[in-house]
């Protein structure tokens, strides 16, 4: 099929049209916000009739979750790639994946809107559920190592450091190191902002250093 866009001839082929869909709906998210678009509005940014999403999405909602989907998807291979099997030392592999989440966010502002801000149940979609399990599931793999590191009975459990470290990044992220007009003002680098909170509660926590 092929269609006019910006004056130019495109064509997709049988098998990507969901691709397109997904491409056309976060284009729509960067444009107008999660809450800005309609599914007949993504079906004409891609280009095809208001009725050949149904081919592949349910509804909006399905369309979006599967856009949030990929994020989570892309966010859990960041996260292990940061990670590197906690080499050289846990703390700096800790420290590499909390800069990879605000890299993250920063590069791909319209798929982290996507995956945080629908407001989809994860229960909902499971496919949503599942990435967003997988891409905690990194973090908290990377939070073992790190507590298993921490001497004596005072060690915390890894999931409420993997909790905590989460909320950390998440929300330097969100606050300061948007991409987009809603970043605040900040008279310090996200990332270095990232790392002292580390510091701090990786000190007070007792985690070796080295």
């Amino acid at each position: 099929m092929n269609w006019t866009r910006n004056g130019e001839t495109r064509s997709y082929h049988h098998g990507n049209l969901r691709e397109a869909l997904m491409q056309a709906a976060l284009d729509l998210v960067a444009e107008k916000g999660v809450a800005g678009f309609t599914f007949a509005e993504a079906a004409r940014r891609a280009g095809v009739s208001p009725a050949a999403p149904y081919r592949h999405f349910r509804d909006r909602d399905e369309l979006l979750a599967a856009v949030a989907t990929a994020g989570f998807e892309r966010l859990t291979e960041t996260l292990q790639a940061a990670w590197q099997g906690g080499r050289p030392k846990a703390s700096e592999a800790f420290e590499r994946v909390g800069r990879a989440y605000l890299a993250f966010a920063r590069s791909r502002p319209a798929e982290y809107v996507a995956m945080f801000e629908s407001g989809l149940s994860p229960d909902r979609h499971e496919g949503l559920k599942q990435a967003g399990d997988k891409a905690f599931g990194a973090l908290r793999e990377a939070a073992e190592v790190l507590v298993s590191h921490i001497p004596g009975p005072g060690r915390p459990p890894a999931l409420m450091v993997a909790l905590h470290t989460w909320s950390l990044a998440h929300g330097i992220a969100s606050l300061f190191g948007r991409a987009d007009g809603g970043r605040r003002k900040l008279p310090m680098d996200p990332d270095d902002l990232l790392e002292a909170g580390f510091l701090v509660y990786l000190k007070g926590l007792g985690a070796p250093s080295e």
